[in-house]
């Protein structure tokens, strides 16, 4: 869903590009009220519910929608309009043409015009080209000396998201459904923090040579997001993500078991689906993820109501660990994992988040026979489990918008397969 995350000054839309705004989401209209929307939607609630289904399939193309919407594609003229265009052409391309069980929910939702103070540092980056890899001066030099760390700081500006949230609703009211609705969190993980701040080989460094200051360095962290979960509840500024919302690393939030049985209109973190991961520590020991990590993690995702592990990082070494994450429902198992091992610990517990190899792609020859037989191969390795199919990850779909299609008609053909099969 599109949204405004930063003060901006609202400009309004023009006649041109408001009739053209008001096109597209007819057609996004109509694909909402198509029966299938319905029925994939009922699908998600299954799978949340932990009830036997067939494996689901989402594929975000990620990098590639560039490849998929094109410069030329774009009929509206200004910024914000054409944010908007671009959101509303990917809704299209859901429903007509992608193929997978993402629900067209025929809703728009609208954010917060805000800023962040940050932590009163800030990381130096020097990048590559075409997108291409980086690296960055950590500023935190001293683990004995956090004085230059701050809490974040957020200020809404209720005036600007207010005057944003009445342009969209001039723009789409009697097609679509215009909300309030702002993502504040992708993550509670800490760890992509924690390196920016620190440094990749410095933080392992610091498990051996400095364990004292790193607990010390993530503790404040942990108090961190506390403090601006806090702040997030006590200002009304969280809002439900127990329908089409995107949650964990993969899969939608359809379910009925959030938000909490004493829900009173006011949203709280126990109401909400949370996320956390640990990608940057895959080269670190099961115990050493055990003592400067995950202790620090599972006090924030206690807070909240389902919960979700996992994205790119193979969980199936620390599953140890991990199995102890209260209301846990959602585990990735990504390209890297034993899909055996993980579906052993899962069994019909938690959802199987089946991350298939995104190279796949993204190569200069495009094979279906090796991404049915990793589908079929891994499919049958998690027999018995909840399963969910998701591709994501994708830098470049090397250029071919039917890549994406095509995956997704294997996936949906290996998962209806694998489901007659059972």
């Amino acid at each position: 869903m599109p949204s405004v995350s930063k003060n901006s000054n609202i400009s309004p839309i023009s006649t041109h590009d408001r009739e053209v705004l008001r096109r597209l989401s007819s057609r996004v209209a109509e694909i909402a009220h198509r029966e299938d929307q319905a029925e994939k939607r009922d699908l998600w609630y299954s799978l949340n519910a932990l009830r036997e289904t067939r494996p689901l399939v989402y594929c975000s193309p990620e990098g590639g929608w560039g490849e998929i919407i094109l410069p030329g594609d774009f009929e509206c003229e200004g910024d914000l309009a054409r944010s908007w265009e671009h959101f509303l052409r990917t809704e299209i391309f859901y429903g007509d043409r992608m193929g997978d069980d993402k629900v067209v929910t025929g809703g728009f939702d609208v954010g917060y015009s805000r800023t962040d103070s940050g932590w009163g540092v800030q990381e130096t980056y020097t990048h590559g080209q075409n997108r291409g890899s980086y690296v960055w001066d950590a500023p935190v030099k001293d683990l004995r000396d956090l004085s230059a760390l701050r809490f974040h700081e957020i200020r809404v500006d209720r005036q600007a998201s207010d005057a944003l949230l009445e342009l969209a609703h001039d723009v789409f009211d009697g097609i679509l459904d215009v909300r309030r609705h702002h993502t504040w969190l992708w993550s509670v993980g800490l760890t992509q923090t924690l390196v920016k701040l620190r440094g990749m080989e410095q933080v392992m460094l610091d498990m051996v040579t400095d364990p004292e200051g790193l607990h010390g360095l993530m503790a404040f962290l942990r108090d961190a997001h506390m403090a601006k979960l806090d702040f997030l509840e006590r200002e009304g500024l969280l809002h439900l993500n127990n329908r089409g919302e995107y949650v964990g690393s993969g899969g939608f939030g359809w379910t009925d078991e959030l938000p909490a049985q004493d829900f009173a209109g006011h949203v709280r973190t126990k109401d909400l689906w949370m996320l956390a991961e640990s990608q940057e520590t895959v080269g670190v020991s099961p115990a050493m993820f055990a003592e400067f990590v995950f202790p620090y993690q599972r006090p924030l995702l206690e807070r909240f109501g389902l919960t979700c592990y996992g994205c790119c990082e193979p969980v199936d070494s620390r599953w140890e660990t991990l199995r102890t994450i209260p209301n846990l429902r959602r585990v990735s198992v990504s390209p890297w994992c034993d899909v055996g091992r993980m579906a052993e610990n899962l069994q019909d517990r938690c959802i199987l988040s089946l991350k298939p190899n995104p190279a796949h792609l993204a190569t200069s020859y495009f094979d279906e026979d090796v991404m049915r037989r990793e589908l079929r191969t891994k499919l049958e390795q998690a027999r018995g489990c909840r399963v969910e199919i998701i591709m994501k990850d994708c830098h470049t779909i090397g250029g071919d918008p039917n890549r994406v299609i095509r995956w997704c008609g294997i996936a949906r053909e290996e998962s209806e397969q694998f489901a007659a099969s059972a």
